[in-house]
């Protein structure tokens, strides 16, 4: 299977930063669905609250089938739509 590919239906041809910036959409809400999103802004200037970034860890878990272990639960790791691509990177996530 390509590496890019979900087993997810509907989401077989999205690569990975597209599915991730999916998700950060999904959690903003109605608010993000008209105004792009920078991969380097960081996620509390795009108004995403402590809520909503567990909101997100479990949907990146279920996206990507994956656990994410504590030691990346860091605010490094969240700080923004690139920090966490690069977590998902270092987690084999694809």
């Amino acid at each position: 299977m390509n590496p890019s590919k979900s087993s997810r239906p509907g989401t077989s041809a999205i690569i990975p930063r597209e599915r991730l910036i999916h998700l950060v959409r999904q959690v903003l809400g109605p608010q993000a669905a008209s105004r792009p999103l920078r991969i380097d802004a960081r996620l509390a200037e795009l108004g995403i609250s402590s809520i909503m970034m567990v909101s997100l860890m479990l949907a990146i878990e279920a996206e990507f089938n994956l656990t994410i272990p504590q030691s990346e639960i860091t605010p490094e790791s969240w700080a923004s739509i690139a920090s966490i691509e690069c977590m998902l990177e270092r987690l084999g996530a694809g």
